[in-house]
């Protein structure tokens, strides 16, 4: 059953607004606000803007990707090992398991699955996996095959997200998140925490060693920027980096600030998206916040629970997102980069 969380024009209006309506739920009732700071927010989110939970008491949920194709979502619990598929008047079922540890040993931690997916220019599915501590690709007839899990010689700590250029080239996050004792964990092989370039041709790239805690990761919508979340709470910031012309990145700096939210707000900067006027919708602390290109916080959707990422489906004015146990789709009057 879907849950309908609509907010009234009238409160919007005012800059926050709580939920309106008490609906059938599909889990605990959540407090969605809207809070509108910029009027650039108001072209993005429109003020009779209706929030959905379509999902709801999953573990943690992450990752989320439209099948344009298909017309399904899927997501990451990362908890309990599965991709989970969502579909409009069909509801969820498990896509996948496992998803991202495939060891015989019970996993350690407590996030051995997969974390971002994604589709390659080919249409197949490539997902960010925790436990296996690769890069992994689904192929037609079924099998997952490992793209790449060793920078080196050395093991990579555990990927988190994902995109791809238009050229084809995968770029991903490399945190300790995965690892079940993340940063100090014995297995930890690299001394630091990267962001890598996977060319089509089969070679990885390290791009940058200097990022903490490297999260979420997306293009601007001409692909000459390239955004980078940093989930450390004592350093917690978008950056903004240059792609140079032979696909390496240079000049990083950043973007917007967001240390002074983790002392009230749960979460970190994690998974983000950009539309086609160039605004980046990034999870984080309590929801999704909304940057301008030049760097200014425009609005957010409130959540209240550490939110970990988005996704464009459909016509590319829906965003889905994965907060907490529950993943909520908003029709928005800007559309995807890309759609």
């Amino acid at each position: 059953m879907v849950a309908r969380f609509i907010v009234s024009s009238m409160l919007l209006a005012l800059g926050s607004a709580p939920v309106a309506a008490q609906p059938q739920s599909v889990g605990p009732i959540q407090q969605i606000d809207i809070v509108r700071l910029d009027p650039r927010f108001n072209k993005l989110v429109p003020l009779n803007v209706c929030v959905e939970r379509i999902v709801s008491g999953r573990t943690w949920v992450e990752g989320p990707v439209w099948n344009r194709q298909k017309k399904y979502l899927l997501f990451s619990d990362i908890p309990t090992n599965s991709i989970i598929k969502w579909q409009e008047g069909k509801g969820t079922r498990v896509f996948l398991k496992p998803s991202g540890y495939t060891g015989k040993a019970l996993f350690a931690g407590a996030e051995p699955g997969s974390n971002g997916l994604a589709y390659d220019p080919a249409g197949r599915l490539v997902s960010a996996e925790h436990g296996d501590r690769r890069i992994g690709r689904l192929e037609p007839n079924g099998r997952k095959i490992t793209l790449v899990e060793r920078y080196q010689g050395k093991r990579l700590n555990s990927p988190n997200d994902l995109v791809f250029s238009s050229n084809g080239d995968l770029y991903f996050t490399d945190p300790p998140f995965g690892l079940p004792k993340s940063y100090g964990d014995p297995r930890k092989e690299l001394p630091f925490q990267g962001v890598y370039r996977y060319s089509k041709d089969g070679k990885l790239t390290l791009l940058s060693k200097d990022i903490k805690a490297p999260n979420g990761i997306a293009f601007s919508p001409d692909e000459k920027r390239l955004y980078i979340s940093n989930a450390d709470p004592a350093n917690a910031v978008w950056m903004v980096f240059e792609v140079r012309a032979d696909g390496t990145i240079e000049n990083g700096r950043i973007l917007f600030d967001a240390t002074a939210w983790t002392k009230d707000k749960p979460g970190v900067p994690d998974g983000m998206k950009v539309d086609r006027e160039g605004n980046i919708f990034g999870a984080g602390p309590a929801g999704i916040h909304v940057i301008s290109p030049d760097g200014k916080h425009l609005g957010s959707i409130e959540t209240g629970v550490p939110t970990g990422n988005l996704a464009w489906g459909e016509d590319g004015s829906s965003l889905f997102i994965t907060s907490n146990t529950s993943v909520f789709r908003v029709k928005l009057t800007t559309k995807g980069a890309g759609f």
